[in-house]
């Protein structure tokens, strides 16, 4: 008797886990639909969703083994909802990827990190020589430096990049095709910012965006715990490390749910094809995703393949740079390179023409 109590028991519980997971994970998956303003469980249920969907696969293995038919059907049904979210990180293909080997346009984007402002200008040169390698046709920086060593980038980029537009002055687009015209976008209260520039290809014209969103916070969120905890002579109150730490991360969260909401109104003013590309500093489903990306393809779940991160990090490999394009455009290819001079990957897509 003591032992069925005990099977009972441990039944149950493992039954209210798989209830809770799956029911955090459904919140995870609809949580990018609200604004994180007022919503912070749901939006960070997002944030999530990578362990809520390996939990389902531990309950599924799990249930298998037990034998629990009935009870299979929740974390099964719960993979099935998923599948959208996870072709927005993983590709399954049998075709190999296709570089360099169709007429198309090459877009790339890469956040450069200000190029480590090293003084040699080697990173700089390096990074335009991949560029070169790729056949890169537009190429979306952020978080550009001018000056490497002693010389300008664009000097040395004008070479194969004809042209430029500067938007603030850490975003810059070049272009081997004629730019016609350009508008920079100013977030408030950050020194991010955004900016467009329409190109002329073979007669036709586009308006190729460039973002680079409000950062995540956890640099400055651990700037700010740190300093909590270094304090001589006083006990940390655990409560004020906890809210410094949520602060300063649902701020950052919030901040670009605005700027996002900005580039969505932005986008509706074209009258041109779109691409949009940048460093959204957030993860696929969630509010910023989903409001930048609109009615825009993710190129991605269009052509690309295999597991796609872009943040360059073991402990945080995340998609946070992006390549979307507008409906009436066709997608040939979507990969990334494993440039490191970044904590970010630059992103390469073809689009047939």
């Amino acid at each position: 008797m003591g032992k069925l109590a005990v099977y009972k028991y441990v039944a149950a519980m493992f039954l209210t886990f798989q209830i809770v997971v799956s029911i955090f994970t459904l919140v995870g998956l609809f949580g990018g639909n609200v604004t994180p303003v007022g919503n912070t469980a749901r939006a960070l249920c997002v944030y999530i969703l990578p362990i809520l969907i390996i939990a389902n696969v531990l309950l599924v293995f799990y249930w298998l083994i037990r034998r629990r038919w009935i009870f299979l059907a929740i974390p099964v049904v719960t993979l099935a909802c998923c599948i959208p979210y996870i072709g927005t990180i993983y590709q399954f293909s049998l075709d190999e990827p296709q570089y360099n080997t169709q007429n198309g346009l090459k877009i790339a984007t890469y956040n450069v990190a200000m190029f480590g402002r090293e003084t040699s200008g080697f990173m700089a040169q390096d990074i335009l020589a991949e560029m070169r390698r790729q056949k890169v046709d537009v190429l979306c920086i952020q978080e550009y430096n001018e000056i490497s060593g002693d010389k300008k980038n664009s000097e040395s980029y004008k070479e194969y990049f004809p042209y430029m537009q500067v938007g603030r002055e850490d975003m810059v687009i070049f272009s081997r095709y004629p730019i016609t015209g350009s508008k920079t976008i100013l977030f408030e209260e950050t020194n991010n910012s955004a900016m467009w520039a329409d190109i002329d290809v073979k007669g036709k014209a586009f308006r190729i965006f460039n973002i680079h969103l409000e950062t995540t916070g956890i640099n400055r969120t651990l700037h700010s715990a740190g300093k909590i905890m270094a304090q001589q002579h006083q006990q940390v109150d655990r409560n004020r490390l906890l809210n410094a730490i949520y602060g300063n991360y649902m701020m950052g969260m919030m901040f670009r749910s605005g700027q996002a909401i900005t580039i969505a109104n932005e986008k509706r003013e074209s009258d041109k094809p779109i691409i949009l590309c940048g460093d959204f500093n957030d993860v696929p489903y969630s509010f910023v995703y989903n409001t930048v990306k609109g009615d825009l393809v993710d190129g991605f779940k269009e052509c690309g393949a295999g597991w796609m991160h872009t943040y360059r990090s073991k402990n945080k490999p995340v998609r946070i740079d992006y390549i979307f394009h507008d409906e009436s455009l066709k997608g040939i290819s979507y990969y990334k390179t494993e440039l490191t001079y970044s904590d970010h990957y630059p992103v390469f897509m073809k689009i047939e023409l």
